[in-house]
C-alpha cells in the first residue's frame, strides 16, 4: 500500500530556519495546519517542536488541537458558517471575519460561554476571494467595537489565494496604513497586521516588508520549503519534509503508443497520437495510487529516470526507458509533493500516515 511519510527532523529544521527569519525581524507567527486534514500524529508533531499558535480552516482540527495542547492559541482562518458559530467559539480563540452579521452571532454566543472571542479583519486587497471592501472598512470597525465580548486583535489580507494576485511592498504599505487609520478613529490599538502566507515570505527575506506588518501564518513554506515567486526550494529549507512512497504492482516492457480506436479515457481526455513513437517501446510500471488519491499533476519523481504517464482512478502508470534501474514488482518508487498533493494524500483514507 502507498504511504506518506513525514520526516521529524526535516520538519524541525525548517521549523527553526523560518523561526529565526521571523524574530530576527520582530514578527509574530502561526502554524498552519490545514495540510494534515486533523491527523492526531501530524499535528502532535507541530505542537512538540514548540508551536504556540495554530491556524486551520475546519474547526474539527482545532477541536484535535485544543485535545492535544489546551494553551495553544487556535485561529479558524476563513469566516465562519453560521452553522459552528457555537463550535468556533468553543474551539477557536481567534477567527478571521468579513460579515457584520456573523461577527454578531459569534459575540452573543461569546456571551453564552462567558468567554472573549478574539478576531482580525480580512481586508480585500485585490484577489478577490474573502475580505471587507476598503471603502466600508471604517463603518465596518465602528459597528464591531460596540460589540460584547469582541476583542479585534487585527486586520490582515490574503493575496495569491484564487486569482494569483502576488503580494508586493504598495499593497503591504496600504493594509498597514489602515491599521493606524483605524487606531486613530477609534482610539484602538490594533496588535496585529496579518501580511499574509507562505506567498509573502520572500518580501520578507529580502526585507522589503513594511516595519508595521508584525504577524504571518506560514504552512506551505513549512512543509515544502518553497519560494512562491521563483517556485524554487528557500536556501536553507528543506524541500521534502513529506514524501510519497509507491509500489511497483506491474512491470513490462510495452509499445509507446496505444492501438485500436481512440475515444475520451475516463477523465474526458482524448490522447493524440505522436506519430514519431510507432513501434518504440518502454518498459512501463505501475505503481498502486491513483486520481482517487492525488492528481499526478502534483507529484515530484525523486528518480530522473521516471516520466510519469497518466493515472486511473487506482493506478499510477509510469515510464522507466531501458529501466536501467532494474525495478521489480515490489520495488519502492518515491516522489515529492506539491501542496495541493499533499493535501490529496492526507484526505485519503487509503494512503498511510507514518513519521520517521
Amino acid at each position: 500500500m502507498a504511504y506518506l511519510k513525514l520526516y521529524r527532523d526535516k520538519l524541525k529544521h525548517n521549523f527553526e530556519h523560518l523561526n529565526k527569519v521571523f524574530k530576527e525581524q520582530n514578527i509574530e507567527w502561526g502554524v498552519v495546519t490545514k495540510l494534515f486534514c486533523g491527523n492526531e500524529d501530524y499535528i502532535r508533531e507541530v505542537i512538540n517542536l514548540g508551536v504556540r499558535e495554530v491556524h486551520d480552516s475546519r474547526v474539527s482540527n482545532l477541536k484535535v488541537v485544543k485535545n492535544i495542547d489546551p494553551d495553544v492559541q487556535t485561529v479558524y482562518i476563513k469566516p465562519p458558517p453560521k452553522k459552528y458559530i457555537r463550535e468556533i467559539v468553543t474551539y477557536a480563540d481567534v477567527s478571521f471575519n468579513t460579515e457584520l452579521e456573523t461577527i454578531r452571532l459569534l459575540s452573543k454566543e461569546a456571551e453564552k460561554q462567558d468567554r472573549k472571542h478574539m478576531i482580525i479583519i480580512m481586508i480585500e486587497m485585490g484577489d478577490l476571494r474573502e475580505g471587507v471592501m476598503r471603502d466600508e472598512l471604517i463603518d465596518f470597525y465602528g459597528e464591531i467595537f460596540k460589540l460584547p465580548n469582541i476583542e479585534v486583535i487585527g486586520l490582515g489580507t490574503n493575496l495569491n489565494c484564487l486569482h494569483g494576485v502576488m503580494p508586493s511592498s504598495d499593497k503591504l504599505i496600504q493594509l498597514a496604513l489602515y491599521k493606524q487609520i483605524i487606531e486613530l478613529k477609534f482610539n484602538r490599538t490594533i496588535r496585529w497586521v496579518s501580511g499574509g502566507t507562505t506567498v509573502v515570505l520572500p518580501l520578507v527575506l529580502r526585507g522589503d516588508l513594511p516595519e508595521s506588518v508584525n504577524h504571518f501564518r506560514i504552512g506551505e513554506a513549512l512543509y515544502f520549503g518553497i519560494d512562491l515567486f521563483s517556485n524554487e526550494t528557500i536556501e536553507g529549507m528543506e524541500p521534502s519534509v513529506l514524501e510519497l512512497y509507491t509500489q511497483v504492482i506491474e512491470i513490462h516492457e510495452k509499445p509507446l503508443v496505444p492501438s485500436g480506436e481512440l475515444a475520451a479515457n475516463p477523465q474526458g481526455e482524448t490522447m493524440e497520437i505522436d506519430e514519431d513513437l510507432y513501434g518504440k517501446t518502454a518498459f512501463r510500471a505501475i505503481l498502486d495510487i491513483g486520481y482517487l488519491d492525488i492528481q499526478p499533476d502534483f507529484l515530484i519523481p525523486k528518480s530522473k529516470d521516471i516520466e510519469i504517464v497518466d493515472a486511473s482512478s487506482d493506478m499510477l502508470v509510469v515510464n522507466v526507458g531501458e529501466n536501467e534501474s532494474d525495478l521489480k514488482v515490489g520495488d519502492i518508487v518515491s516522489f515529492q509533493l506539491k501542496y495541493v498533493g499533499a493535501l490529496g494524500l492526507m484526505n485519503s483514507n487509503y494512503i498511510d500516515k507514518v513519521i520517521e
